[in-house]
């Protein structure tokens, strides 16, 4: 299954897990009533030992409460996805514009790469079959020829070998890099599940006196958890448009005749690291748009696990393009 179908799936786990708010939403009501019934109360109470007017509008409070909790999947989680669903499309969009115009400069890259080498004549029989048994056809049957010959098999042998490792640890780096944004958006959808499904009783805690807090931590921590995606489309854009705007200057590169390119690939796997290390700096990018509280320890865990990330794929890719390939160089 592609990674693009998994993100398709967990979006219909969320929209499918929906239905249980209504099941906590009758929990809610005892909860938000019992609350209410105190909170009116207590209202009513100070004001008449104080000879006070009641004022009635704070009392209006758990009222609106209760409705919200009657209708949370609908006046709720509707209002709140309907108002920022806009921004996870439009984010996404931008995503997809620069992949595609990515994907069409590493088609066309690929194409002059191979023409560049092709031109170069100790590089074209190591990629032609071709010209490898055209150079075979031009040698003898003498000793320093069969010598030359074994030579010519050795070392294009060393060439696949070489072009193996590299394209296999570049697949890595493409599969963590792909791990780490199925990553973030599963621990999204966690979240986002969690909060809709407890939503009610949060907001029917909220009708007590003392614990009006939970409902704007409820609202911002939801709010900022749904922010994930949008910030890791935008920081795909990002490394999407670096790639393009490289790729761009190597075709310029590879424009020139007398250029001989380099099939190493180490900007790109550094950008890959990149991309790995940064996706676990969503939920601190996102903490700074909707500042919500109660996330410590995740974040934490998130740093500590970026950081273990990092320095592995570091240290891979010391060992494939350090050491690896020079031996094979030599």
């Amino acid at each position: 299954m592609e990674p693009t179908n998994l993100h398709e799936v967990l979006s219909a786990v969320y929209d499918e897990m929906m239905p249980m708010c209504a099941d906590m939403a009758a929990v809610a009501k005892g909860v938000a009533g019992l609350g209410a019934l105190f909170y009116v109360a207590i209202k009513v109470w100070q004001a008449l030992s104080r000879a006070e007017p009641i004022d009635l509008f704070p009392m209006s409070r758990p009222f609106a409460i209760g409705i919200c909790i009657m209708f949370f999947s609908t006046l709720v989680l509707g209002s709140i996805n309907g108002v920022l669903s806009p921004v996870v499309q439009g984010s996404h969009s931008m995503l997809e514009d620069q992949v595609l115009d990515m994907n069409e400069l590493q088609q066309k890259k690929d194409l002059l790469e191979r023409e560049a080498m092709l031109r170069n004549p100790e590089m074209a029989y190591l990629i032609s079959d071709d010209e490898f048994d055209k150079k075979l056809e031009e040698l003898g049957w003498s000793p320093s020829d069969l010598v030359t010959m074994s030579g010519m098999y050795m070392e294009r042998q060393m060439f696949e070998v070489k072009k193996q490792i590299r394209d296999g640890f570049r697949e890595f780096l493409e599969i963590l890099f792909q791990a780490a944004a199925l990553v973030i958006d599963t621990i999204r959808t966690f979240f986002l599940i969690v909060l809709s499904i407890l939503g009610p009783i949060a907001f029917a805690i909220s009708v007590w006196d003392g614990f009006q807090s939970t409902l704007t931590q409820w609202l911002t921590r939801y709010i900022s958890v749904y922010l994930w995606l949008p910030v890791a489309d935008i920081f795909s854009a990002i490394l999407a448009k670096i790639q393009t705007l490289i790729l761009e200057r190597d075709i310029e590169m590879l424009a020139d005749p007398d250029f001989i390119p380099d099939t190493s690939n180490t900007v790109y796997i550094i950008y890959m690291i990149i991309g790995i290390i940064g996706y676990f700096t969503v939920p601190t990018v996102t903490g700074w748009v909707i500042q919500a509280g109660g996330a410590g320890n995740f974040m934490r865990n998130v740093n500590q696990t970026a950081s273990k990330s990092g320095n592995i794929a570091g240290a891979a890719a010391g060992s494939a393009t350090g050491n690896i390939s020079g031996r094979l160089l030599k």
